[in-house]
């Protein structure tokens, strides 16, 4: 029997690539790889190739018809977010990793259960819940309305290039720092109508989540916990916050690999998780439709990306949510798959191919 990951040492972090999974108090029912439709041999070879492979990557999962099929995890230098030394960790199944911008996914997530139960309307105008800041108003800006935020394409200026984080030349550090973080988003200049032009905006993510805390009138950490997080299961979880104590909404959470699969797999039920919605399904449709095209091949919903991976000579859409360093939570709706993978490249964009090809070869081993 070859059902990849953990045994009891990989439990404590110790990889055992090929070895049964690690038995974990949370929820998760396991499969052999075979019975999930992989070729044993060939999954083994891709998940050995983690703990051997010289690129920092910390873990993987893979998950299938609602059953772990693989996981392994190695020890690797890591740091959290804003943290100014890394440090070596013994990743496994219990521990938790950073998930960086994966958390704007999240967020976008918990935006839809927002709007679901609170009559939370994405087509309002995202300075009509900001009043205090009535010097703002335009008819420019007044146009520019949560589902712009939603996807990235407010037109607002954001500068948030990868090798400055920590920079005040990075507009995502002063999100960290600025005390007044959502008027420093909404008085950036115009530079492109709403809807028509994708940039990377942690910014928007921010006020989204405000907005949530807003019209939910609790803390975003005890809403995520409530609607989101209890609902599957997810116990240990971290939501770093800033020097003022505000959760980063835009890449702030930290979470055990296994975790973050329970919220891949919802996504892959149409918001279901053990028969009960978490989120409405027409929400996780319009997140993981293609709402703009980014420039790059790739495409975005509503703070998930959009692209697409050939098997069998097919080209079959995936979905993921996106995170600095190398974290990644792909979900496959025609596969039924979700991958996780985490790392600790940190502001290297070399990891991206790396990771990109450890999901392909993931999929090469699927046989049916």
């Amino acid at each position: 029997m070859i059902v990849l990951a953990a045994s009891a040492r990989c439990a404590q972090g110790t990889p055992d690539a090929c070895g049964p999974p690690a038995h974990v108090d949370d929820g998760w029912e396991f499969a052999e790889p075979a019975a999930a439709g992989f070729e044993p041999d060939a999954l083994c070879a891709v998940v050995s190739g983690v703990g051997a492979g010289s690129a920092n990557l910390h873990g993987l999962v893979v998950e299938r018809g609602g059953r772990l099929v693989a996981e392994t995890y190695r020890r690797g230098e890591d740091r959290s977010i804003y943290s100014l030394f890394a440090r070596e960790t013994e990743f496994g199944p219990t521990v938790r990793h950073d998930l960086r911008s994966i958390t704007k996914s999240v967020v976008g997530l918990l935006v839809g259960i927002a709007a679901a139960r609170h009559a939370l309307d994405v087509h309002t105008s995202t300075l009509a819940f900001y009043p205090q800041y009535a010097t703002l108003r335009s008819p420019e800006r007044d146009a520019i309305t949560l589902e712009h935020l939603l996807t990235m394409s407010s037109g607002l200026e954001w500068h948030e290039m990868l090798g400055s984080y920590g920079s005040f030349s990075n507009d995502e550090t002063r999100l960290y720092w600025d005390w007044a973080p959502y008027r420093f988003v909404l008085s950036r200049p115009i530079v492109a109508p709403p809807g028509t032009r994708f940039e990377y905006d942690g910014g928007g993510t921010a006020v989204l989540a405000d907005v949530v805390v807003q019209a939910t009138h609790t803390p975003l950490r005890d809403f995520a916990r409530g609607v989101l997080f209890e609902p599957l299961g997810i116990r240990d979880w971290e939501w770093v916050g800033d020097p003022y104590g505000r959760p980063l909404a835009f890449a702030g959470l930290r979470m055990r690999p296994r975790d973050l699969a329970k919220i891949g797999r919802m996504v892959l039920s149409h918001g279901r998780w053990n028969g009960q919605i978490v989120v409405p399904a027409d929400w996780i449709d319009a997140s993981l439709a293609p709402q703009i095209a980014t420039g790059d091949g790739l495409s975005y919903g509503y703070q998930w990306w959009i692209g697409a991976v050939e098997w069998h000579g097919t080209q079959h859409r995936w979905a993921a949510g996106f995170g600095n360093g190398g974290q990644r939570l792909f979900v496959v709706p025609d596969l039924d798959l979700v991958v996780v993978v985490t790392a600790g490249a940190y502001n290297d964009p070399s990891i991206a191919p790396v990771v990109s090809d450890l999901l392909r070869r993931v999929i090469a081993t699927i046989r049916e």
